[in-house]
C-alpha cells in the first residue's frame, strides 16, 4: 500500500512543476546571446574608453560606432524575434496532468518491476549518465574561462574549439581554431581544423580563406586527409568536376576496404558527377594495408578523370603570392558563374556564388547573385537581409540609403514586420527623406523590440532625441 501512495505522491509534485507554467501563460523565452554579439559589444567599450582618453576623435568615434551596432543588428536577426505575448492554458494544463497520470501509471505498470528493489545510480547505463549538450556547453565555459587566464595556451584553444564544434557552433569554434593556429603556426592538424570548420559556418561552402587554410596545411603535412578532402571539395563547387574526382578516388585507393570514408568518398563522387551531368565512376579499390604507397587508380577510373594534383603541386599552390591566390580564387569564382548560366534554377549556386563575390569584396556582384536566389525562395527573408548587407557594406553612413536597398526592406518589412535591422534602416532611411514622424515610428518600434539590455538601444535613442531636436 505504501509504493502506491509514494508513487502518487511523487506524481503529483512532478505535475506541479510541469503545469504551474501553463497555468501562469507562456512567454517567449529569452534571446541567446552569440559569440558576434559578445564581440560587438566588447568593441563598444573599447571604442568608448579610447574617445573618453582622446584617442580618437567624436567625429570618427561616433562612425565606428554606428557600424558595429549595425553589425549588431544584422547578427541578432534570429534572437530578436518579437515576445509573445502570455497566455494561461488552463484547459490544456488540466489535460496535460490527466494525460501524464495516466500515462504514467500505464508505462510503469506495462514496464515497471515493483516488486524488484532499485539499483544503484553508477551501475546504470551510461547512455542515461550523458548530459549531452548541457556538458558540452559547461565545458566550453570553463575552457573559456581558463583560456582568459591563459590565453597563450594552444593546446586550450584547440579543446575549445573540437567542443564547440561538438555544439556545432562553427563560427565559435573558427574563432578558437583562429587563435590555437595564431600561437601554434607549424601545425598542419590546427590549419585543417581550422579549415574544416569555417566551411561548416559558411554551410559547407569551401570559401578562399577556408582554401588557403587547407593548402597551408598540406604543406606542412602532404598526407593530411582532411586538407585533402575539402581541396577535392573546392574543386567541386569550382566547377572542376574531374580534378574533384580524382582526388576523391586517390583517397579511396589509400583507404582500407572498411574505412568508413569510402562511404563518404563514393557520396561525394556520385553527387560530383550527377551535378557534371557524367556517370558515377566505380569506386576505386583499396590497395594492399601494409603498402608504403597508394595504388595508381585503375584504368577506368583514369579514363574518366585526370590524376589530382600530388604533394609538390599543393606545396606550390600554398607558396603562392597573395595575387596569384586571388588570381586563382577569382577563377574559380568566374568558372561558378558560367555554371550558373547553363543552371539558373540552382539555389544553393547563387548562394555560393553570393558569399563568394562577398568574400573579394565585389558586394555589387554579391546583392546581383543574391537577388536570383531570393527569386528561387521569395518567402526567405534572410536571402533578402544579406543583399541588404551587401549593398550597404562599404556605404558610407551620411550617404542616402539606395532606393533598391529601401524596396529590399519594404519586401522583408512585409514578410516579417518586427526585423530589427529592417526597422532602423527604414527609420533611417524616413530621417534622410525630412519625414521625422515616420522615423519615429520605425524606431519606437524597434526600441520595442530590442531587449532591455542591448546596446543598440543607446543609438536608437539618440536618433530618436535628434529628430525631436531638429
Amino acid at each position: 500500500m505504501l509504493l502506491p501512495l509514494a508513487l502518487a505522491l511523487v506524481t503529483a509534485m512532478a505535475l506541479v512543476v510541469v503545469i504551474a507554467p501553463l497555468m501562469k501563460g507562456l512567454a517567449a523565452a529569452p534571446p541567446r546571446l552569440d559569440f558576434d554579439r559578445a564581440v560587438y559589444r566588447d568593441q563598444l567599450s573599447e571604442l568608448e574608453r579610447d574617445r573618453a582618453r582622446g584617442l580618437i576623435a567624436e567625429r570618427e568615434a561616433e562612425t565606428a560606432r554606428l557600424e558595429i551596432e549595425r553589425r549588431l543588428l544584422a547578427a541578432d536577426r534570429a534572437d530578436r524575434a518579437p515576445p509573445r505575448e502570455r497566455r494561461a492554458l488552463p484547459l490544456a494544463a488540466a489535460g496535460l496532468a490527466l494525460a501524464l497520470a495516466a500515462g504514467a501509471g500505464a508505462l510503469y505498470a506495462y514496464l515497471g518491476s515493483p516488486g524488484v528493489p532499485d539499483e544503484p545510480a553508477a551501475s546504470r547505463t551510461a547512455a542515461t549518465a550523458s548530459g549531452g549538450d548541457a556538458d558540452l556547453e559547461r565545458m566550453a565555459a570553463t575552457l573559456a574561462a581558463q583560456l582568459q587566464a591563459k590565453p597563450d595556451d594552444a593546446e586550450g584553444w584547440a579543446s575549445l574549439a573540437r567542443t564547440e564544434a561538438g555544439l556545432r557552433d562553427w563560427q565559435k569554434s573558427a574563432d578558437a581554431y583562429t587563435h590555437a593556429v595564431a600561437l601554434a603556426p607549424d601545425r598542419g592538424d590546427l590549419l585543417s581544423a581550422l579549415g574544416e570548420a569555417e566551411t561548416f559556418a559558411a554551410d559547407g561552402v569551401v570559401t578562399p580563406h577556408a582554401l588557403g587554410d587547407f593548402q597551408k596545411a598540406l604543406a606542412r603535412d602532404p598526407g593530411d586527409s582532411v586538407a585533402r578532402y575539402y581541396m577535392a571539395l573546392a574543386d567541386a563547387q569550382a566547377g572542376r568536376t574531374d580534378a574533384a574526382i580524382a582526388a576523391w578516388q586517390k583517397m579511396a585507393a589509400e583507404s582500407p576496404a572498411d574505412a568508413p570514408v569510402r562511404v563518404e568518398l563514393k557520396r561525394r563522387i556520385d553527387e560530383a558527377a550527377k551535378e557534371a551531368g557524367i556517370a558515377p565512376p566505380p569506386l576505386a579499390p583499396p590497395g594492399p594495408a601494409a603498402a608504403a604507397a597508394a595504388p595508381a587508380p585503375p584504368a577506368s577510373t583514369a579514363a574518366a578523370a585526370p590524376p589530382g594534383p600530388d604533394a609538390a603541386q599543393m606545396a606550390a599552390a600554398a607558396a603562392m603570392t597573395p595575387a596569384e591566390r586571388e588570381q586563382m580564387i577569382r577563377g574559380m569564382v568566374a568558372q561558378l558563374a558560367a555554371q550558373l548560366k547553363d543552371k539558373p534554377g540552382d539555389r544553393e549556386g547563387w548562394l555560393r556564388l553570393a558569399r563568394s563575390y562577398s568574400v573579394l569584396g565585389e558586394r555589387d556582384q554579391s546583392a546581383d547573385a543574391y537577388e536570383h536566389a531570393a527569386k528561387l525562395d521569395p518567402t526567405n527573408v534572410e536571402i533578402k537581409l544579406n543583399e541588404v548587407d551587401a549593398l550597404l557594406d562599404g556605404n558610407a553612413l551620411d550617404q542616402p540609403i539606395p532606393d533598391r536597398v529601401i524596396a529590399l526592406l519594404h519586401e522583408v518589412e512585409a514578410q516579417s514586420p518586427q526585423e530589427p535591422e529592417v526597422l532602423w534602416y527604414l527609420g533611417l532611411a524616413a530621417a534622410q527623406a525630412k519625414k521625422p514622424d515616420e522615423a519615429a515610428s520605425y524606431w519606437n518600434r524597434l526600441l520595442a523590440a530590442l531587449p532591455a539590455e542591448a546596446p543598440e538601444r543607446k543609438t536608437v535613442t539618440a536618433a530618436l532625441a535628434a529628430l525631436k531636436g531638429k
